[in-house]
């Protein structure tokens, strides 16, 4: 059975500045949120060797990724149950809640503290992630894939920002009485809760529940013309008396019943069966996931390769450097990759990804000693995750029914954030044991699955939407 999202209805007249509103809304959170993520990464792993010892540094890292993976699946919940709003502040002030933590645990050295601080702080990147989807409730079908790229490029903003406010947060807060190396983490708390009340104030009506109750009245009036041929104009429904406002106002929504009941129950249980069952949300789902797991295991270990051709006092300026161009690829071409995705279909974009990835793995697994095409290398490597999360995200978005949609993308986010961790946590040890050349190879191969799943026939003339 077809669904709002994979059929193409005519757009209602007051859905177009909602969505305006709710795109300048996503977007300013979206740089207000990726500071706060960055500006505590930027020196998570300097605090934990500072708090627990070197050895352990890495895995503070790996515990926000951690937190963001599994913070998915309540954040789902309510975002099923109750709409985009109350999901997204919610993962931000969990974000928040996990930054103070992380000040306490600095203030009284306690590690475990420490720990569960970085867990909870990977919610503000739970929120940022969970944000790209609530560009597309409302998008129309040719503009979908480059909505939602346009919120995935304003995380650039905040990432390339935030880093540079790391210092200054430092000094400011150690007036405070902060130990050294919170600050950031206390700006990070603050950042997260203006996000979170930005979005829970004005982010109304609520793009998802909007949706849902256009697609109702469209089933309503689609039943009614059915059953008793095109009914006249006094009796059709309404669908914008409750979910639409004039532009530039704000509407009250209703407090009862925000979503029908079988949508409320509908988990990652039936998300995950409804994706198994559909073969164009199959390869969104693995697009995202495995794009994540190649960019991640390949870049986590280059800082430490780039360690074995310079000095110390002289590869940090290096490593800043091809980290960097490494980061514009993931995301300043982002709303390219979504114009492409509109333009000729996300299985392509989503192909062209995984050609990009095995290049970048070819071109970095045989840079050696050489910077220059190191970092060309890596350049590519964010441009591949960034071809198959917009393409991949686009896909599963208009390939499952409203019912289990944001089940569905909340355990797209569930596994893209585990194949992240294993990714991080794997890629060490292959590097200690066998090199970089061996990693990016092993990541070449990581890719051969989804290749397959791309080339997959699929039915004539429905080439991204599965029915």
């Amino acid at each position: 059975m077809a669904t709002d999202l994979t059929t193409t209805p005519a757009a209602h007249p007051e859905v177009a500045p909602i969505q305006r509103r709710t795109l300048r809304l996503l977007f300013t959170t979206q740089i207000v949120g990726g500071i706060g993520v960055t500006i505590g990464i930027a020196v998570g792993a300097l605090l934990a060797a500072e708090i627990a010892g070197t050895a352990v540094a890495g895995l503070a890292q790996s515990a926000a990724v951690i937190g963001a993976a599994l913070l998915a699946v309540p954040v789902t919940r309510i975002i099923t149950g109750y709409g985009r709003r109350p999901g997204l502040a919610f993962a931000y002030v969990v974000g928040a809640l996990g930054g103070a933590l992380v000040v306490l645990a600095a203030a009284t050295r306690w590690v475990p503290l420490l720990f569960l601080g970085m867990l909870l702080f990977g919610g503000g990147s739970a929120a940022n992630l969970q944000a790209r989807y609530a560009a597309v409730d409302l998008a129309e079908p040719d503009r979908r894939a480059r909505q939602l790229s346009l919120i995935v490029w304003a995380t650039t903003i905040g990432a390339v920002a935030a880093p540079n406010f790391a210092a200054l947060a430092d000094r400011t807060t150690s007036g405070w009485g902060l130990p050294a190396l919170s600050g950031p983490f206390a700006f990070s708390a603050v950042a997260f809760v203006l996000a979170a009340g930005v979005l829970l104030l004005w982010l109304r009506p609520d793009p998802l529940l909007t949706a849902r109750r256009l697609a109702a009245a469209r089933t309503g009036e689609a039943g009614s013309t059915s059953a008793a041929g095109p009914a006249p104009t006094s009796a059709a429904p309404a669908p914008a008396a409750s979910a639409l406002a004039p532009a530039g106002t704000v509407p009250a929504e209703p407090v009862a019943a925000p979503a029908p009941p079988a949508r409320r129950g509908a988990g990652m249980r039936a998300a995950w069966s409804v994706v198994r069952a559909r073969p164009a949300a199959r390869l969104g789902v693995a697009a995202v996931a495995v794009g994540h797991l190649v960019m991640v295991a390949v870049m986590a270990m280059t800082p430490v390769h780039l360690r074995e051709y310079y000095p110390l006092d002289e590869v940090l300026p290096v490593v800043g450097l091809v980290l960097s161009l490494h980061i514009a690829g993931m995301y300043a071409l982002a709303p390219v990759v979504g114009w492409l995705a509109d333009r000729f279909g996300r299985r392509p974009v989503i192909l062209g990804g995984i050609g990009t990835l095995l290049a970048a793995c070819a071109v970095a697994g045989t840079a050696g000693h050489h910077t220059p095409r190191l970092t060309i290398g890596l350049i590519l490597l964010g441009l591949g995750w960034s071809a198959t999360m917009v393409a991949g995200s686009t896909l599963l978005s208009e390939s499952v029914p409203d019912a289990v949609r944001p089940s569905a993308q909340g355990l797209s986010d569930l596994l893209m954030g585990l194949a992240g961790a294993l990714a991080g946590a794997l890629s060490g040890f292959v590097m200690q044991l066998a090199g970089y050349p061996v990693l990016t190879l092993l990541a070449a191969v990581a890719v051969a699955p989804l290749l397959a799943l791309a080339l997959r026939p699929v039915p004539v003339g429905a080439p991204d939407r599965e029915d």
